[in-house]
């Protein structure tokens, strides 16, 4: 037996090969090339051996690289019978590596094998053995080859399948859709869960689908452009969506992600998305958006797309030289059969009415429905006066015809009222101010009429005229007062108040804010008057005490306020005056706030942040800005509009808007007050879907300052429910609130 470290063989051995390669030039040289073939097997990594395949693997010599590979010195494993090698390999392995060895020892080629080998230590690794495999005449075969440690690789190539594996597992059974594309758009893979978003059986016929398809994928053609642009320029898209035609012809709202991938090199390979369905979702977008400028009642445009339609009139008429005539409808004695027959049956004639007017007009005209049992029609390129008082005939006949709802055969005529663009104003406010006046006229001169606006002996410009000489001395002599209707939660406990302001005078009787304040504001008057209110709410709240001085208390504040950034100041006077805590004031604002100079918006209301005062959105959702601008102003209050609070227990549709806006307020960490309560079934709806604060007549009526903290002190001393409100009141206002019981309003 040869033995280690003195490696002999035949000229075609390994180290015989060697040892020719490095075979020196003259014979006195001999002795440096042995050297340096001792090094060079010394020093490789991994072993080289030579073995005899004599009933199983007897090694000869071994370099000493094997101890570094296996932890054995090269004379432990080939003392003896050299057989102890084998004992190293993996016993999952042994069998293919001996095999191996065989096959090529029987024809003598050379072989390539990966196997484990288990190291002195217990440490398992994978090697790389590379040998050729020589039969001699009469002896047996002799092997000679190369053992290298390649465990990193191996482990690196298992890393990466099993990662490989993951991803395909993730791509195969993800619940959302996942594709990869080329960069012309052409797909490559798409997963299950695409397939079934998009109406395929599976992800071939997904493939096949689209390949077939191509080009009438996007509803819109413009978005494939859009898309492929987007992801070259920036080399991913986020949150793109699109309307896209299912297998079916089915249309749905998607949304992608996707992104270009590279290789090492960074070369593009591919582009990898992800399509989640969002059609629910533009559903209920869609929804808000619709409710938030249409009447929830009729489906008619509210007050808010009456002033686009009217701008886009105007701006037509304008270019044609056209007229453009705006009606203001008023159903005459619609009151009596409401309080009578009840608001059911009142809402449905509203409907009915709503279809009537619609009927009578041209597509191009506009029916809007504008509060209440008030329309108003928006009439477009009419020629002349004539033609406007034909169509307006058309509608009283087809309004006067009898509505019959269940058993009532309902009759009610309307009171027109007109202005005419450019003869009566340029504006939305001032042809419906116009329009509303002539609307008076023709009451005044006994109903179901109409008539066209004079400048002259219009009845409603003189009451316009007097509530403006009178509003110019309603705060010096004392005739505005403040009244307080409470918020409780829903156990009925008082968490705060909302400040009105009321006006008596001494001729005209008492006067809705909403009949004065407009005029305020255009006779620049809102300043003083908000300086009033600041500076009594403050005072009054202040003086409260107790458990009630701990309540806040709300102040509605005109838009007008924030075009000159006085607002600010107003209330730090009112605070320091009063020496309230600002955390107790609230001031609401509506969403028309929430148009025109954002910036300049967001700065004073942010001033008012800093003062400690707290900031609510009242009446939400009757604009169409505040669904944007959301998140931009620091809210912590939302008001949902009476409106939507009147029907959402009548109404799914106004139920399931309710349902959004108070998760959405909710989820925005804001807290959400419903305004117009009045029955226990409207407390139920909005309670079970988080709503937290409530305001109603189902609770309290407005009341005095010295009424209001009563009212809050005996509420927070747990005081017992009394009839319709929370606690005793004055008689006045158990009438008030059994006429809302009854179905009536205030």
């Amino acid at each position: 037996m040869e033995q280690a470290g003195a490696p002999q063989g035949n000229s075609g051995s390994i180290l015989a090969r060697l040892r020719r390669r490095l075979q020196p030039a003259s014979a006195a040289a001999d002795s440096v090339g042995s050297q340096v073939l001792a090094l060079l097997v010394d020093n490789l990594e991994g072993m080289v051996f030579r073995c005899i395949l004599q009933g199983g693997r007897k090694l000869v010599f071994i370099s000493p690289g094997c101890l570094h590979l296996t932890g054995f010195e090269g004379k432990e494993l080939t003392q003896g019978d050299g057989a102890r090698y084998p004992s190293l390999i993996h016993p999952e392995d042994r069998e293919m590596v001996q095999g191996t060895l065989e096959a090529a020892a029987e024809f003598g080629r050379r072989y390539q094998i990966e196997y484990r080998i288990v190291c002195r230590d217990g440490q398992v690794k994978w090697v790389l053995e590379r040998g050729l495999a020589e039969q001699r005449s009469g002896g047996p075969p002799v092997i000679e080859g190369l053992v290298e440690d390649i465990t990193e690789r191996v482990q690196a190539q298992i890393e990466l399948a099993e990662a490989e594996l993951r991803y395909r597992s993730i791509f195969e059974h993800s619940e959302i859709g996942m594709y990869q594309t080329t960069e012309d758009g052409q797909y490559l893979a798409a997963n299950q869960a695409l397939s079934t978003l998009l109406g395929y059986s599976n992800p071939a016929e997904l493939l096949a689908g689209l390949a077939a398809r191509a080009g009438q994928f996007y509803v819109d053609p413009a978005r494939r452009s859009d898309y492929r642009q987007q992801i070259r320029e920036l080399g991913r898209v986020t949150g793109f969506e699109s309307e896209v035609v299912r297998e079916d012809g089915a249309r749905i709202w998607v949304s992608e992600d996707a992104h270009a991938v590279y290789d090492t090199q960074g070369n593009f390979r591919c582009y990898e998305g992800t399509v989640v369905d969002v059609t629910e979702r533009h559903r209920y977008e869609e929804q808000l958006e619709f409710q938030a400028t249409h009447d929830v009642l009729t489906g008619l445009p509210n007050r808010n797309l009456l002033q686009d339609r009217l701008h886009q009139a105007i701006g037509l008429a304008s270019r044609a030289g056209a007229k453009v005539a705006l009606a203001f409808v008023d159903l005459d004695n619609f009151k009596v059969i409401n309080d009578t027959l009840g608001h059911a049956t009142g809402d449905l004639l509203l409907v009915a009415v709503a279809g009537r007017l619609v009927a009578c007009l041209r597509e191009t005209d506009t029916v809007a429905r504008y509060g209440g049992d008030e329309f108003v029609l928006i009439l477009m390129g009419q020629p002349g006066l004539s033609d406007i008082a034909r169509t307006l005939e058309r509608i009283q006949e087809t309004v006067a015809d009898p509505v019959v709802i269940g058993e009532h055969r309902l009759h009610v005529r309307a009171s027109i009222g007109i202005s005419v663009y450019p003869d009566d104003g340029e504006d939305l406010n001032l042809l419906l101010r116009h329009a509303d006046a002539a609307m008076y006229h023709a009451k005044a001169e006994g109903k179901g009429r109409f008539a066209f606006y004079t400048g002259a002996f219009n009845r409603a410009v003189s009451e316009r005229f007097a509530i403006e000489t009178a509003l110019r001395g309603a705060l010096a002599g004392g005739e505005m007062r403040m009244h307080y209707q409470p918020r409780v939660n829903v156990a009925g406990r008082a968490c705060g108040c909302e400040a009105l302001l009321r006006w008596t005078h001494s001729s005209l009787g008492g006067l809705r804010p909403d009949r004065f304040i407009p005029l305020a504001e255009e006779m620049g008057l809102i300043h003083e008057i908000t300086e009033f209110v600041l500076t009594t709410v403050c005072r009054d709240a202040a003086e409260w005490g107790g458990d009630a001085g701990l309540l806040p208390v709300a102040v509605n504040v005109s838009s007008r306020l924030f075009a000159d950034g006085r607002l600010p100041q107003l209330v730090r006077n009112a605070l320091r005056q009063s020496g309230l805590a600002a955390n107790r004031l609230e001031i609401e604002v509506t969403e028309s706030l929430l148009v025109g100079n954002i910036e300049h918006t967001a700065k004073q209301l942010r001033d008012l942040r800093g003062l400690g005062v707290r900031i609510a959105l009242d009446d939400f959702g009757t604009g169409y800005s505040a669904l944007s601008y959301l998140r931009k102003f620091p809210f912590d209050v939302l008001k949902v509009d009476r409106s939507f609070v009147t029907e959402c227990d009548q109404c799914e549709d106004a139920r399931a808007l309710v349902r959004a806006i108070v998760s959405m307020g909710t989820a925005l960490g804001l807290t959400v007050v419903a305004e117009g309560i009045e029955r226990s079934s409207q407390l139920a709806e909005l309670a079970a879907v988080g709503c937290a604060e409530f305001q109603g007549y189902l609770f309290a009526v407005p009341m005095p300052a010295q009424d209001i903290a009563l009212w809050l002190r005996r509420n927070l001393a747990g005081a017992r429910l009394d009839g319709p409100g929370t606690l005793p009141m004055p008689e006045g206002a158990k009438i008030r609130l059994q006429r809302v019981a009854e179905g009536g309003s205030e």
